[in-house]
């Protein structure tokens, strides 16, 4: 659970709600269903304009990662890098192939196959690397629904602005409905730019962090691999897993 998240949540709601109290206003007025419909479905809608179906939907599954961030496994992964050198330095590239179907890890499955196949170390490096940046280039595509999200809404907002202050130009004859169109109007607005800067850009941070610590790991891991082919002695290896702990 990522409390910084949880807290963020909380404390966002609790703001506009607690100043819509102290400015005398009723917790009423911000419920308005139709600018909620106006500004959340076209923002979709606009999203799944500019996006495949698959990177929309994948972008969808990454939400959960902002109460519920992957597992860090930054110092397994240092302890098993250093059991797979002295293992692979003792007994043979071979003998790593238990590691390899004991791994959950597809990432670390393929590049404990590379090694055990004999792969030259430079080739092993630069398949690593591509998967690596694929990766990289996946996640963050689905990471820009958000960024698109975040830049269409408040438009959309004053969209809705606008169509509830039509609907009070149409009724300006009937007082009894001029209430209900400006506070569309205006909730619209509320709700695009607040959807935006509280919810949909700080989604967008957020993912990209955890997608830049994973993709670091992976770089870390690709370059174990790489020392491991090469033939390098555990001391090396660990030499190299100080200097990535230096740069994070």
């Amino acid at each position: 659970m990522d409390w910084a998240s949880v807290v963020g949540l909380v404390l966002v709601f609790v703001g506009i709600l607690v100043g819509q109290l102290l400015e005398g206003g009723r917790l009423s007025s911000l419920l308005q269903p139709a600018a909620f419909i106006i500004v959340v479905v076209s923002t979709m809608g606009a999203v799944l304009l500019q996006s495949r179906m698959p990177v929309f939907i994948r972008g969808l599954k990454m939400l959960r990662w902002i109460v519920s961030m992957p597992e860090d496994t930054s110092r397994k992964t240092v302890q098993d890098a250093l059991i797979w050198s002295v293992v692979a330095r003792r007994e043979g590239f071979l003998s790593l192939e238990r590691y390899m179907e004991a791994s959950k890890d597809p990432f670390i499955g393929k590049g404990l196959r590379l090694v055990i196949d004999g792969i030259d170390p430079d080739r092993l490096k630069d398949i690593l690397d591509v998967d690596i940046s694929f990766y990289e280039m996946e996640q963050r595509q689905a990471i820009k629904i958000w960024d698109a999200a975040g830049g269409y809404s408040p438009t959309i907002g004053i969209l809705g602005a606008v169509l509830g202050l039509i609907h009070v130009m149409e009724n300006l004859s009937d007082p009894s409905k001029l209430g209900s169109g400006i506070a569309v109007a205006f909730v619209a607005t509320i709700y695009g730019v607040g959807l935006a800067n509280l919810f949909f850009l700080p989604v967008s941070n957020k993912l990209k962090e955890v997608v830049s610590r994973e993709v670091t790991r992976r770089e870390m891991l690709a370059d174990i691999f790489y020392s491991i082919a090469q033939g390098d002695s555990p001391r090396v290896v660990e030499e190299r897993l100080s200097n990535h702990k230096q740069v994070d």
